[in-house]
Protein backbone atom coordinates (compact mmCIF):
# COMPACT_ATOMS: atom_id res chain seq x y z
CA UNK A 1 0.00 0.00 0.00
CA UNK A 2 1.80 3.23 -0.73
CA UNK A 3 1.17 6.59 1.22
CA UNK A 4 0.99 9.40 -0.13
CA UNK A 5 0.67 12.90 1.55
CA UNK A 6 -1.14 16.16 0.56
CA UNK A 7 1.03 18.74 -0.93
CA UNK A 8 2.80 21.67 1.07
CA UNK A 9 0.57 24.33 1.29
CA UNK A 10 1.61 27.17 0.24
CA UNK A 11 2.49 30.65 2.02
CA UNK A 12 -0.33 33.11 1.92
CA UNK A 13 0.37 35.56 -1.18
CA UNK A 14 0.95 39.72 0.06
CA UNK A 15 -1.68 41.57 0.29
CA UNK A 16 -1.46 44.76 -1.86
CA UNK A 17 -0.13 47.77 -0.77
CA UNK A 18 -2.18 50.77 1.37
CA UNK A 19 -2.77 53.64 -1.48
CA UNK A 20 -0.45 55.75 -1.85
CA UNK A 21 -2.10 58.93 0.10
CA UNK A 22 -2.22 56.64 2.92
CA UNK A 23 0.81 56.10 3.09
CA UNK A 24 2.56 59.19 2.17
CA UNK A 25 0.33 61.37 5.23
CA UNK A 26 0.79 60.74 8.60
CA UNK A 27 -1.18 61.38 11.29
CA UNK A 28 -1.89 64.38 13.38
CA UNK A 29 1.18 64.87 15.78
CA UNK A 30 -1.52 66.78 18.14
CA UNK A 31 -3.00 63.93 18.50
CA UNK A 32 -0.11 61.65 19.04
CA UNK A 33 0.87 64.40 21.53
CA UNK A 34 -2.48 64.63 23.49
CA UNK A 35 -2.29 61.29 23.96
CA UNK A 36 1.27 61.59 25.18
CA UNK A 37 -0.26 63.90 28.13
CA UNK A 38 -3.39 62.28 28.93
CA UNK A 39 -2.56 61.61 32.44
CA UNK A 40 -4.90 63.96 34.83
CA UNK A 41 -1.42 65.56 36.50
CA UNK A 42 -0.77 67.15 33.30
CA UNK A 43 -2.15 70.68 32.87
CA UNK A 44 -2.59 70.62 29.20
CA UNK A 45 -2.44 73.77 27.27
CA UNK A 46 -1.88 71.24 23.65
CA UNK A 47 -5.43 70.31 23.21
CA UNK A 48 -8.34 72.45 21.22
CA UNK A 49 -10.69 70.95 23.19
CA UNK A 50 -13.81 73.48 24.47
CA UNK A 51 -14.10 73.44 28.71
CA UNK A 52 -16.32 70.87 29.39
CA UNK A 53 -17.71 72.00 32.63
CA UNK A 54 -19.00 74.72 30.42
CA UNK A 55 -21.08 72.53 28.59
CA UNK A 56 -24.97 72.97 28.82
CA UNK A 57 -26.00 70.11 29.99
CA UNK A 58 -29.15 70.36 31.11
CA UNK A 59 -29.96 72.74 28.01
CA UNK A 60 -28.63 69.95 25.98
CA UNK A 61 -30.56 67.41 27.32
CA UNK A 62 -33.56 69.21 27.21
CA UNK A 63 -33.46 69.60 23.89
CA UNK A 64 -33.08 65.86 23.35
CA UNK A 65 -36.48 64.89 25.12
CA UNK A 66 -38.49 67.14 23.45
CA UNK A 67 -37.29 66.38 20.60
CA UNK A 68 -37.05 62.67 21.30
CA UNK A 69 -40.82 63.41 22.85
CA UNK A 70 -42.33 64.91 19.98
CA UNK A 71 -41.32 63.97 17.12
CA UNK A 72 -39.66 60.36 17.78
CA UNK A 73 -40.60 58.76 14.71
CA UNK A 74 -38.46 61.55 12.14
CA UNK A 75 -35.80 62.12 15.24
CA UNK A 76 -34.76 58.27 15.05
CA UNK A 77 -35.27 57.75 11.05
CA UNK A 78 -33.06 58.38 7.92
CA UNK A 79 -32.50 62.32 6.93
CA UNK A 80 -31.74 63.73 3.82
CA UNK A 81 -27.92 64.58 2.93
CA UNK A 82 -28.57 68.13 2.82
CA UNK A 83 -29.61 67.95 6.26
CA UNK A 84 -32.80 68.83 8.59
CA UNK A 85 -34.95 71.90 6.81
CA UNK A 86 -35.63 73.22 10.58
CA UNK A 87 -31.93 73.38 11.92
CA UNK A 88 -30.89 74.67 8.16
CA UNK A 89 -33.51 77.27 8.38
CA UNK A 90 -32.39 78.15 11.73
CA UNK A 91 -29.03 79.04 10.90
CA UNK A 92 -29.55 80.73 7.78
CA UNK A 93 -31.47 82.69 9.79
CA UNK A 94 -28.24 83.21 11.90
CA UNK A 95 -26.16 84.51 9.01
CA UNK A 96 -28.97 86.66 7.40
CA UNK A 97 -28.68 88.50 10.86
CA UNK A 98 -24.89 88.33 10.90
CA UNK A 99 -25.02 90.20 7.28
CA UNK A 100 -24.19 87.30 5.27
CA UNK A 101 -27.61 86.59 2.64
CA UNK A 102 -28.07 83.15 3.02
CA UNK A 103 -31.41 80.74 2.43
CA UNK A 104 -31.97 77.01 3.88
CA UNK A 105 -30.78 76.05 0.32
CA UNK A 106 -27.59 77.00 0.29
CA UNK A 107 -26.66 74.95 3.27
CA UNK A 108 -24.92 71.58 3.55
CA UNK A 109 -24.86 70.02 7.01
CA UNK A 110 -22.08 68.11 7.86
CA UNK A 111 -21.15 65.14 10.72
CA UNK A 112 -18.63 68.21 11.93
CA UNK A 113 -16.54 70.95 10.08
CA UNK A 114 -14.10 68.69 9.75
CA UNK A 115 -15.97 66.64 7.11
CA UNK A 116 -16.93 69.64 5.01
CA UNK A 117 -13.17 69.96 4.61
CA UNK A 118 -13.34 66.42 3.21
CA UNK A 119 -16.16 66.89 1.13
CA UNK A 120 -14.43 69.80 -0.28
CA UNK A 121 -11.25 68.18 -1.05
CA UNK A 122 -13.00 65.74 -3.23
CA UNK A 123 -15.28 68.04 -4.99
CA UNK A 124 -12.78 70.72 -5.80
CA UNK A 125 -9.00 68.96 -5.78
CA UNK A 126 -7.74 66.33 -8.28
CA UNK A 127 -4.28 65.12 -7.28
CA UNK A 128 -1.57 67.36 -8.22
CA UNK A 129 -3.80 70.42 -7.90
CA UNK A 130 -2.23 73.40 -6.17
CA UNK A 131 -3.76 74.49 -2.89
CA UNK A 132 -2.36 77.54 -1.20
CA UNK A 133 -2.64 78.22 2.77
CA UNK A 134 -1.75 80.30 5.34
CA UNK A 135 1.68 79.91 7.15
CA UNK A 136 1.73 78.33 9.89
CA UNK A 137 -2.12 76.63 8.97
CA UNK A 138 -4.77 74.80 10.31
CA UNK A 139 -2.89 71.14 10.65
CA UNK A 140 -5.74 69.18 9.95
CA UNK A 141 -6.35 70.92 6.50
CA UNK A 142 -2.87 70.16 5.62
CA UNK A 143 -3.85 66.30 6.01
CA UNK A 144 -7.01 66.76 4.51
CA UNK A 145 -5.42 68.29 1.10
CA UNK A 146 -2.68 65.94 1.54
CA UNK A 147 -4.96 62.91 1.53
CA UNK A 148 -6.14 64.32 -1.71
CA UNK A 149 -2.88 64.83 -3.74
CA UNK A 150 -2.85 68.83 -3.64
CA UNK A 151 0.62 70.34 -3.82
CA UNK A 152 0.46 72.54 -1.18
CA UNK A 153 2.18 75.94 -1.01
CA UNK A 154 1.86 78.64 1.78
CA UNK A 155 1.37 82.11 1.58
CA UNK A 156 3.80 84.64 3.60
CA UNK A 157 1.96 86.15 6.18
CA UNK A 158 2.04 89.00 8.96
CA UNK A 159 0.50 89.47 12.00
CA UNK A 160 -2.39 90.10 10.07
CA UNK A 161 -2.30 86.89 7.70
CA UNK A 162 -1.78 86.57 4.27
CA UNK A 163 0.53 89.01 2.64
CA UNK A 164 -1.72 90.26 -0.93
CA UNK A 165 0.88 91.05 -2.59
CA UNK A 166 2.60 87.46 -1.68
CA UNK A 167 -0.84 86.05 -2.60
CA UNK A 168 -1.02 87.76 -5.85
CA UNK A 169 2.53 86.90 -7.05
CA UNK A 170 1.91 82.97 -5.65
CA UNK A 171 -1.52 83.41 -8.18
CA UNK A 172 -0.18 83.97 -11.28
CA UNK A 173 3.17 82.02 -10.97
CA UNK A 174 1.46 78.92 -9.51
CA UNK A 175 -2.41 78.67 -10.83
CA UNK A 176 -3.60 78.08 -7.81
CA UNK A 177 -7.16 75.96 -7.42
CA UNK A 178 -7.93 76.95 -3.84
CA UNK A 179 -7.12 79.02 -1.24
CA UNK A 180 -7.49 77.93 2.37
CA UNK A 181 -7.61 80.56 5.28
CA UNK A 182 -9.05 80.76 8.77
CA UNK A 183 -9.50 84.37 9.18
CA UNK A 184 -10.67 85.01 12.54
CA UNK A 185 -8.61 84.26 15.61
CA UNK A 186 -6.87 81.28 13.07
CA UNK A 187 -5.46 78.05 14.66
CA UNK A 188 -3.22 78.19 15.53
CA UNK A 189 -2.09 81.81 15.73
CA UNK A 190 -5.07 83.40 17.18
CA UNK A 191 -4.75 85.96 14.40
CA UNK A 192 -7.35 87.94 13.00
CA UNK A 193 -7.18 89.63 9.22
CA UNK A 194 -8.88 92.98 9.30
CA UNK A 195 -11.23 93.87 6.62
CA UNK A 196 -9.36 95.49 4.48
CA UNK A 197 -7.21 92.98 4.19
CA UNK A 198 -10.18 90.58 3.42
CA UNK A 199 -11.20 92.84 0.86
CA UNK A 200 -8.45 92.67 -0.97
CA UNK A 201 -8.00 88.67 -1.18
CA UNK A 202 -11.61 88.82 -2.71
CA UNK A 203 -10.47 91.39 -5.00
CA UNK A 204 -7.92 88.50 -5.74
CA UNK A 205 -9.70 85.86 -5.92
CA UNK A 206 -11.98 87.15 -8.14
CA UNK A 207 -9.07 88.90 -10.35
CA UNK A 208 -7.03 85.51 -10.88
CA UNK A 209 -9.67 82.95 -10.45
CA UNK A 210 -9.83 80.62 -7.70
CA UNK A 211 -12.05 79.11 -4.81
CA UNK A 212 -11.36 80.52 -1.36
CA UNK A 213 -12.29 78.21 1.53
CA UNK A 214 -13.19 80.51 4.28
CA UNK A 215 -12.83 78.10 7.62
CA UNK A 216 -14.77 79.45 10.86
CA UNK A 217 -15.49 77.89 13.90
CA UNK A 218 -14.35 80.23 16.42
CA UNK A 219 -15.78 83.51 14.62
CA UNK A 220 -18.13 83.49 17.83
CA UNK A 221 -15.45 83.28 20.35
CA UNK A 222 -15.12 86.97 20.45
CA UNK A 223 -13.76 89.20 23.83
CA UNK A 224 -12.66 92.49 22.63
CA UNK A 225 -12.72 94.36 19.84
CA UNK A 226 -15.89 94.44 16.41
CA UNK A 227 -16.56 91.54 14.78
CA UNK A 228 -15.22 92.05 10.87
CA UNK A 229 -17.18 90.31 8.38
CA UNK A 230 -16.62 87.06 6.29
CA UNK A 231 -14.81 87.09 3.36
CA UNK A 232 -17.63 85.38 1.60
CA UNK A 233 -19.61 89.48 2.11
CA UNK A 234 -16.96 91.26 0.08
CA UNK A 235 -17.49 92.04 -3.21
CA UNK A 236 -16.23 89.46 -5.87
CA UNK A 237 -15.90 86.95 -3.50
CA UNK A 238 -20.01 85.75 -3.24
CA UNK A 239 -19.73 83.65 -6.23
CA UNK A 240 -16.22 81.70 -5.13
CA UNK A 241 -16.32 81.52 -1.38
CA UNK A 242 -16.93 78.15 0.63
CA UNK A 243 -17.74 78.88 4.47
CA UNK A 244 -17.48 76.41 6.87
CA UNK A 245 -18.76 76.63 10.40
CA UNK A 246 -19.08 74.74 13.12
CA UNK A 247 -21.39 73.88 16.18
CA UNK A 248 -18.22 72.40 18.57
CA UNK A 249 -16.86 75.10 19.99
CA UNK A 250 -19.99 77.24 20.78
CA UNK A 251 -22.59 73.98 21.87
CA UNK A 252 -20.20 70.47 22.10
CA UNK A 253 -17.73 68.97 19.79
CA UNK A 254 -19.48 65.48 20.75
CA UNK A 255 -22.64 66.56 18.61
CA UNK A 256 -20.52 66.51 15.37
CA UNK A 257 -22.05 68.81 13.66
CA UNK A 258 -20.86 71.30 11.37
CA UNK A 259 -21.92 73.59 7.86
CA UNK A 260 -21.26 74.70 4.65
CA UNK A 261 -22.61 77.26 2.61
CA UNK A 262 -21.84 77.65 -0.77
CA UNK A 263 -22.84 78.46 -4.49
CA UNK A 264 -24.49 75.86 -5.98
CA UNK A 265 -21.97 73.80 -7.99
CA UNK A 266 -19.79 72.75 -5.91
CA UNK A 267 -22.40 72.64 -2.67
CA UNK A 268 -24.19 69.69 -5.01
CA UNK A 269 -20.91 68.32 -5.54
CA UNK A 270 -20.53 67.96 -1.58
CA UNK A 271 -23.88 66.58 -1.21
CA UNK A 272 -22.93 63.77 -3.54
CA UNK A 273 -19.72 63.30 -1.76
CA UNK A 274 -21.62 62.78 1.89
CA UNK A 275 -24.01 60.49 0.32
CA UNK A 276 -20.60 58.25 -0.54
CA UNK A 277 -18.94 59.22 2.74
CA UNK A 278 -22.15 58.80 5.28
CA UNK A 279 -25.16 59.18 3.85
CA UNK A 280 -26.06 61.95 6.07
CA UNK A 281 -25.46 63.54 9.14
CA UNK A 282 -27.39 61.99 12.48
CA UNK A 283 -30.57 63.26 12.13
CA UNK A 284 -31.67 63.28 15.90
CA UNK A 285 -28.27 65.50 16.97
CA UNK A 286 -29.73 67.59 14.05
CA UNK A 287 -33.05 67.97 15.30
CA UNK A 288 -31.65 68.76 19.08
CA UNK A 289 -29.56 71.68 17.71
CA UNK A 290 -32.09 73.07 16.25
CA UNK A 291 -34.10 72.92 19.10
CA UNK A 292 -31.28 74.28 21.44
CA UNK A 293 -30.45 77.58 18.81
CA UNK A 294 -33.22 79.38 20.89
CA UNK A 295 -30.61 79.90 23.78
CA UNK A 296 -27.40 79.32 22.13
CA UNK A 297 -26.36 83.26 22.11
CA UNK A 298 -27.48 82.92 25.53
CA UNK A 299 -24.83 80.07 26.29
CA UNK A 300 -22.40 81.52 23.83
CA UNK A 301 -22.45 84.70 25.76
CA UNK A 302 -21.34 82.78 29.58
CA UNK A 303 -18.67 80.74 27.54
CA UNK A 304 -17.07 83.63 26.08
CA UNK A 305 -16.83 85.74 29.54
CA UNK A 306 -14.83 82.54 31.25
CA UNK A 307 -12.81 82.00 28.09
CA UNK A 308 -11.74 85.84 28.13
CA UNK A 309 -10.45 85.46 31.90
CA UNK A 310 -8.74 82.57 31.10
CA UNK A 311 -7.20 84.52 28.28
CA UNK A 312 -6.51 87.24 30.57
CA UNK A 313 -5.02 84.79 33.05
CA UNK A 314 -2.24 83.30 30.41
CA UNK A 315 -1.50 86.62 28.63
CA UNK A 316 -0.71 87.65 32.55
CA UNK A 317 1.80 85.46 33.07
CA UNK A 318 3.39 85.03 29.87
CA UNK A 319 6.40 87.25 30.41
CA UNK A 320 7.62 85.22 33.58
CA UNK A 321 7.09 82.03 31.80
CA UNK A 322 8.76 82.29 28.53
CA UNK A 323 12.68 83.18 27.76
CA UNK A 324 13.78 86.53 27.82
CA UNK A 325 13.33 87.64 24.16
CA UNK A 326 10.08 85.95 23.47
CA UNK A 327 7.12 86.97 21.66
CA UNK A 328 3.67 86.08 22.26
CA UNK A 329 0.47 87.76 20.34
CA UNK A 330 -2.83 88.71 22.17
CA UNK A 331 -6.10 87.17 20.36
CA UNK A 332 -9.05 88.72 20.21
CA UNK A 333 -11.08 85.84 20.45
CA UNK A 334 -10.80 82.09 19.68
CA UNK A 335 -9.00 79.11 21.99
CA UNK A 336 -5.01 79.70 21.02
CA UNK A 337 -2.12 81.55 21.62
CA UNK A 338 0.88 81.89 19.59
CA UNK A 339 4.30 82.23 20.85
CA UNK A 340 7.83 82.69 18.98
CA UNK A 341 10.85 82.07 21.59
CA UNK A 342 14.26 83.55 20.58
CA UNK A 343 16.85 81.72 18.56
CA UNK A 344 18.01 78.44 18.76
CA UNK A 345 15.30 77.52 20.75
CA UNK A 346 13.64 74.43 19.29
CA UNK A 347 10.32 73.62 20.71
CA UNK A 348 9.80 70.07 19.25
CA UNK A 349 13.21 69.51 21.26
CA UNK A 350 12.01 70.78 24.34
CA UNK A 351 8.15 69.09 24.54
CA UNK A 352 9.79 65.99 26.29
CA UNK A 353 11.38 68.29 28.64
CA UNK A 354 8.06 69.79 29.34
CA UNK A 355 5.92 67.44 29.90
CA UNK A 356 8.23 65.85 32.46
CA UNK A 357 7.17 68.72 34.86
CA UNK A 358 3.36 68.11 33.66
CA UNK A 359 2.66 70.42 31.28
CA UNK A 360 2.39 70.10 27.58
CA UNK A 361 1.86 73.21 24.72
CA UNK A 362 1.99 71.98 20.61
CA UNK A 363 4.94 73.13 19.05
CA UNK A 364 4.80 74.82 15.84
CA UNK A 365 6.63 72.61 13.59
CA UNK A 366 3.89 70.30 12.32
CA UNK A 367 1.51 73.86 11.41
CA UNK A 368 3.97 74.80 8.54
CA UNK A 369 3.44 73.11 5.14
CA UNK A 370 7.43 74.29 4.48
CA UNK A 371 10.20 75.63 6.25
CA UNK A 372 8.82 75.42 9.91
CA UNK A 373 9.72 78.41 12.38
CA UNK A 374 11.25 75.94 15.06
CA UNK A 375 10.92 78.59 17.70
CA UNK A 376 7.32 78.46 18.13
CA UNK A 377 4.41 76.72 19.67
CA UNK A 378 0.68 77.25 20.60
CA UNK A 379 -0.68 77.20 23.81
CA UNK A 380 -5.05 76.85 24.58
CA UNK A 381 -6.20 78.85 26.99
CA UNK A 382 -9.66 77.64 27.57
CA UNK A 383 -9.65 74.39 29.05
CA UNK A 384 -8.24 75.20 32.52
CA UNK A 385 -9.01 77.75 34.83
CA UNK A 386 -7.12 80.68 36.04
CA UNK A 387 -5.47 78.86 38.88
CA UNK A 388 -4.60 76.11 36.87
CA UNK A 389 -3.33 78.23 34.19
CA UNK A 390 -0.97 80.46 36.75
CA UNK A 391 0.23 76.85 37.98
CA UNK A 392 0.52 75.31 34.25
CA UNK A 393 2.61 78.48 33.21
CA UNK A 394 4.90 78.22 36.36
CA UNK A 395 5.74 74.17 35.15
CA UNK A 396 6.29 75.89 31.46
CA UNK A 397 9.07 77.97 32.47
CA UNK A 398 10.93 75.13 34.86
CA UNK A 399 10.64 72.79 31.91
CA UNK A 400 12.12 75.74 29.49
CA UNK A 401 15.02 76.96 32.11
CA UNK A 402 18.01 75.91 30.61
CA UNK A 403 16.70 74.83 27.44
CA UNK A 404 19.84 75.62 25.22
CA UNK A 405 21.94 73.44 27.26
CA UNK A 406 20.23 70.71 27.42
Amino acid sequence: MTVTSAPAAAPPAALPPLAARARTVGGSPVREILAVTARPEVINFAGGLPAPELFDREGIAAAFRTVLEETPERALQYSTTEGEPVLRQGLAARLQAQGLPTGPDDLLITTGSQQALSLLASALIDPGDTVLVESPCYLAALQVFGLAGARILPVPCDDDGVDPAALAELIRAERPKLLYLVPTFQNPTGRTMPAARRAAVASAAARHGLWIVEDDPYGELRYDGDRVPWIASFPGAEDRTVLLGSFSKVMAPGLRLGWLRAPGAVRRACAVAKQAADLHTPTVNQLAAARYLDVLDTHVAKVRAVYGERRDAMLAGLADALPAGSAWNRPEGGMFLWARLPEPYDTTALLRRVVERNVAYVPGEPFYAADPDRSTLRLCFVTQTPEEIAEGLRRLAEGLTGGLDG
